[in-house]
């Protein structure tokens, strides 16, 4: 990995601190998303859910192991 350069100051400026908050939710809705999908959702329906940061990753994995099918916990969560 390619270490972020430093502002002046030896802090991050705005734009170097949000490029390390948008690769790190990146990596957070990867992680959600497959996830999701290792629970038995289909790749779209897990890429809606992993980006939708109110729901929650637990809930949304327990509702298919309750017997819940896709299209019902999607609008239960969503």
């Amino acid at each position: 990995m390619t270490p972020i350069p430093k502002a002046k100051g030896g802090g991050m400026s705005a734009a170097e601190l949000e490029l390390v908050h948008g690769t790190e939710m990146d990596r957070i809705e990867q992680w959600r998303h497959e996830e999701l999908e290792r629970a038995g959702y289909d790749p779209e329906s897990a890429l809606v859910l992993a980006a939708s940061h109110d729901v929650d990753l637990h809930a949304a994995v327990g509702l298919l192991n309750r017997g819940c099918t896709v299209d019902l916990a999607l609008q239960i969560l969503l």
